[in-house]
């Protein structure tokens, strides 16, 4: 990817003519120039030939890449070891909250993410060319990053001038920064907007040593895929991966690649998970419609086949028995896949078939062995992921493919029979008559969700496990660069949140779907959320995850996430003395849960819930009511101490 479409020294860049330098623009420019771009650059151009002579040094470079999100930084300015991040609005007259977050979004995203700009000041300033002088007092929003500075066409060298007369630093190589690792952790909305658009994994994926494998991992199953083809078999594998480490970023990257109509050889990603679909859905629709100037009609139409509901594409198949158009199928949230007995028990009541005798994984690889030649079935496997009856595990695919369809060929890692992943039902013996083959990549260890530390997820399984002394290790170890905060108090929880976050840094309330009783604290986990609002609309909208008002549930967060949350803890876990129980809310008491394997679901809620936040979260346990029978005091009194002896800071 070309990382800047024009770069120079601030003297050529004073010399060049203004011609020659918006001919390299053009050059460069991926998309069709319009008027409008072209006469913003003429504008940029001149502006900073009039203002930037003062200043006589430095390196300046236009449209630099950011893709992690797909944009590019309008100008950046490399002077006495600082890095300018200017963004132009040609012809405003007002600041608008929308430009200050997005210049502010581009420096959090050099801080984070390009390597020579980590341990560097940056500066945003936003441009409004026509804007009245606004008097700019310098702080740091967090350290390194200095607050949005605001200039017109004609103060652009006086407000950096301020800024050089107070900060200053080690001269740096310019060609060092432009051509700098970029090692972005991108949300998932971003990373499909991106793959969509046609990025590449390595575009928009971390490239540094420890996180590799993402990119090992789709070559893995690219080889997979040819080797099928050409021997003409049928193989499934199973990605699996701690929480966070891009299992769903890998499907959606192979579903992309492989979505090739002309060699027969159409891919989808297929999700049961409602509310991500809908999202990235939504997102994908919205992205194309705004970048292409077309209707969210038509939109609609390209986006609706990349990306589709496992139950629809199930649905669709019972009714025929030929091949479907796909040869390559991604089934993300494998492990949450339907029993025999759910799935059978719905088909009666919805599509009124009697006697259905399939597992959701049988049936489903019994669709695609309809192929005559070959076919790819690429299981995602969350470990520790199953949150609701009636999913089938792990085993029910390995069920089927022992007793159903022993020919397929079968491609798993060696962490495959890792408990989290097993549920403690032995693989061994079913591999064993199978034609397997242990394939290292096809397992994503690296946590990329929370880019701040690698540690949450591992964090989290020590504090549902209660192993103390291995979660007070790692909280003491990721607290510093990933904050994680207890309170009683909601509205500081709330006023927590919001302070911790700048730009566009998504922040939101979520809870456990039986967490019925923080209804006394206005979290209504009943009132089912509008995900593609909640998780896609701005700050000004209250059906946004921004308002703190509707609170998301384990159904709808799982797969996505956002930067900062709070977790609302009821007393449907609760811990007592030296271990957790289990209760259900029902009618007006709370009922103990008995069964294992209900209490794992209860436990994997809070598991999605508590790996949720990319950069940091806080804990809100009320107080409970001494007068109320369904939140006595002790209810959460002693899950709060609980989390206090592992250390978590109060607030």
């Amino acid at each position: 990817m070309q990382r800047a479409y024009y770069e120079s020294s601030l003297q050529d860049f004073l010399q060049q003519d203004e011609n020659l330098i918006l001919g390299i623009l053009a050059r460069n420019n991926e998309y069709t120039l319009e008027d409008l771009q072209r006469n913003a650059w003429l504008a940029e151009i001149r502006i900073l030939k009039s203002q930037l002579a003062v200043l006589k040094t430095g390196h300046i470079i236009f449209e630099y890449t950011i893709p992690r999100i797909g944009e590019r930084i309008d100008v950046v300015y490399l002077k006495d070891g600082l890095v300018f991040s200017l963004e132009f609005k040609v012809g405003e007259k007002n600041y608008s909250r929308y430009a200050i977050d997005q210049v502010t979004d581009y420096v959090l995203d050099l801080k984070n993410f390009h390597k020579a700009s980590h341990n560097r000041i940056l500066v945003p300033i936003l441009v409004s060319t026509e804007a009245m002088e606004r008097t700019n007092n310098f702080w740091e929003l967090r350290l390194g990053i200095l607050n949005v500075l605001f200039c017109n066409k004609s103060n652009i060298a006086a407000v950096i001038t301020a800024v050089l007369q107070q900060y200053n630093d080690i001269e740096l190589n310019s060609n060092e920064w432009i051509e700098s690792a970029y090692m972005p952790t991108p949300t998932i909305i971003e990373a499909a907007q991106a793959l969509y658009r046609n990025h590449s994994v390595e575009d928009i994926a971390r490239n540094d040593a420890k996180a590799v494998n993402l990119q090992q991992t789709a070559e893995a199953v690219n080889e997979i895929i040819e080797v099928s083809k050409q021997k003409h078999t049928k193989a499934i594998c199973f990605i699996t991966g701690v929480p966070g480490a891009g299992k769903t970023l890998a499907g959606l990257n192979i579903a992309n690649e492989r979505h090739n109509f002309a060699e027969e050889e159409h891919a989808v990603f297929l999700s049961g998970n409602k509310p991500l679909v809908d999202v990235l859905r939504e997102a994908l629709i919205r992205d194309e419609s705004s970048r292409k100037n077309i209707s969210k009609q038509e939109a609609t139409k390209k986006v609706l086949p990349f990306i589709q509901m496992i139950h629809h594409f199930r649905d669709a198949e019972i009714m025929t028995q030929d091949p479907p158009n796909e040869k390559v199928v991604i089934f993300d949230e494998a492990q949450r896949a339907w029993t025999q007995e759910k799935l059978a028990e719905f088909m009666k009541r919805k599509k009124g078939v009697a006697d259905f005798t399939m597992s959701e994984p049988e049936f489903l690889v019994g669709v695609m062995d309809r192929h005559e030649d070959w076919a790819v079935i690429v299981c995602l496997v969350g470990g520790g992921q199953e949150i609701n009856t009636g999913e089938a595990g792990l085993s029910a695919w390995f069920d089927a493919l022992s007793t159903k369809f022993p020919e397929w060929e079968v491609y798993v890692s060696d962490k495959i029979t890792d408990s989290e992943y097993v549920q403690n039902k032995p693989l061994v013996e079913r591999l064993a008559t199978l034609n397997y083959h242990i394939v290292t990549a096809l397992h994503l260890a690296v946590p990329l969700r929370s880019f701040r530390s690698e540690n949450v997820a591992g964090f989290v399984k020590a504090l549902l496990d209660i192993d103390v002394k291995c979660a007070q290790m790692l909280y003491a170890e990721i607290s510093e660069k990933y904050p994680i905060f207890l309170t009683r108090n909601l509205q500081k929880a709330k006023e927590w949140v919001r302070s911790r976050s700048e730009g566009t840094e998504r922040y939101g309330l979520i809870a456990s779907s039986g967490a019925k009783r923080l209804r006394s604290c206005g979290i209504w986990v009943q009132s089912k959320i509008d995900a593609k609002h909640w998780f896609l609309d701005d700050k000004y909208d209250v059906r946004s995850s921004y308002a703190l008002e509707e609170v998301a549930t384990e159904f709808d967060i799982q797969g996505l996430e956002v930067d900062w949350s709070i977790v609302a803890w009821d007393a449907d876990l609760r811990f007592v003395k030296d271990h957790f129980e289990y209760f259900k809310f029902i009618g007006a008491v709370w009922q103990r849960i008995n069964k294992i394997v209900n209490q794992q679901y209860l436990k994997n809620t809070y598991r999605v819930l508590l790996t949720r936040a990319r950069q940091g979260f806080i804990i809100f346990i009320p107080e409970g009511d001494a007068y109320d029978e369904t939140r006595k005091n002790d209810y959460y009194d002693e899950t709060y101490k609980y989390l206090q002896k592992i250390g978590l800071n109060e607030l």
